[in-house]
């Protein structure tokens, strides 16, 4: 690689909120595409509602999104969802339909969204299912299944539409130590072999550490982001309080964080 990869999605001076609440102000950051970028952050700063606005769950108050350098938020609602087309997305629980058995998840964006036969959709399920690792639990039903294959079943749906960006909210919750690291493998696997950019929503230090090649942090406390950069380098440099007890998983002594130290990365 002779540069930097090109900016999949650029947020600028975004703000977002519920009701009279305001979440996070003047949030700005870029994703390179083919990269892992995380979102970080303690219990409550907004990690799940920026990708709530990444993905067009919730229109910001103020800032842009763009996608590919298109304005996401200024487009019209075709446009928005022709550009959403092109997301993948894997819930925390994994979001799939209990009556449905997993091949049926899997299949169910194809029949929304493409002209496909039922002899192409059946293989194409198939070989989202094998590349997940879950070719043999096509039939089975998501409450037979156990965490890490609910997780793994959730990505084979969100791959079901080839997508260029991947969003994933704490896909390593919940999972047992080798459940997370074979997650994490195949989310390498999906940025090196197949060029998916991946924005995640985590607080799972050994995956921010491993896999993650880029990230946002944001604070509870100022409501804004307050570093920039991959896990282990914030892990190595960074010398924001917040960030520092987030990282070693140190108790944050309250005075520290009234200094408001710079993040010293970039």
């Amino acid at each position: 690689m002779t540069g930097p990869m090109p900016v999949k999605i650029a947020a600028t001076k975004l703000a977002f909120g519920y009701g009279n609440k305001t979440v996070q102000d003047d949030v700005s950051f870029t994703v390179r595409q083919g990269s892992i970028f995380a979102i970080m952050g303690g219990s409550g700063c907004g990690k799940s509602t920026l990708m709530k606005v990444l993905i067009g769950l919730l229109r910001p108050r103020r800032g842009t999104v763009l996608v590919d350098g298109g304005n996401y938020w200024e487009a019209d609602e075709s446009r928005r969802a022709e550009i959403g087309r092109r997301f993948g997305v894997v819930f925390q629980s994994g979001a799939l339909w209990s009556s449905m058995s997993v091949a049926e998840n899997v299949a169910l964006p194809m029949r929304m969204f493409t002209k496909l036969d039922d002899a192409a959709i059946t293989a194409l399920v198939r070989l989202k299912l094998s590349l997940v690792g879950l070719d043999p639990s096509g039939a089975m039903m998501p409450s037979d299944l156990s965490g890490g294959m609910r997780k793994r079943a959730g990505l084979a749906r969100a791959l079901s539409l080839d997508p260029e960006i991947l969003f994933l909210d704490e896909p390593s919750a919940g999972l047992d130590p080798i459940s997370a690291k074979r997650f994490d493998d195949l989310l390498m696997e999906l940025r090196d072999g197949f060029g998916v950019t991946v924005v995640m929503v985590s607080h799972e230090l050994p995956s921010l550490l491993e896999i993650c090649d880029d990230g946002v942090f944001l604070d509870a406390d100022t409501r804004t982001a307050i570093a920039h950069g991959a896990p282990r380098d914030l892990l190595a440099s960074c010398t924001h309080p917040t960030v520092q007890a987030f990282m070693k998983r140190t108790r944050l002594d309250p005075a520290e964080t009234a200094k408001g130290a710079p993040d010293g990365n970039r």
